[in-house]
């Protein structure tokens, strides 16, 4: 399993229209093999912004890659750089490889 981050330092006071664009955006994953699930987090605000990272779930790195080279991506992504008024620097991008996971148990 593979986990794909971005971390955004949206500057304070843009929050609500990051949050829209968010949730008004066209929807690629679910077509993309090997997706599993997509969140998007909002953290601590500090003096000068707010952090969010979005966290999507792959079955595999490659099906990561596979979905950073296709048209879902780009479609994804179109109009990306014509909201840099969001940010503090661009977003940072961090991945990782799942070493050990645990779910609670249900009764």
């Amino acid at each position: 399993m593979y986990i794909a981050m971005n971390r955004f330092r949206v500057v304070r006071g843009k929050e609500e229209e990051f949050e829209t664009v968010w949730k008004n955006r066209e929807r690629h994953l679910s077509s993309v093999p090997g997706y599993i699930e997509f969140r998007m987090l909002k953290g601590e605000t500090a003096e000068d912004h707010t952090l969010y990272a979005s966290h999507t779930t792959w079955d595999t790195y490659e099906n990561f890659v596979g979905w950073t080279k296709s048209e879902a991506f780009a479609s994804a992504h179109k109009g990306a750089g014509t909201r840099m008024n969001f940010y503090l620097g661009g977003p940072h991008f961090e991945g990782f490889e799942v070493i050990l996971t645990e779910t609670r148990e249900v009764a």
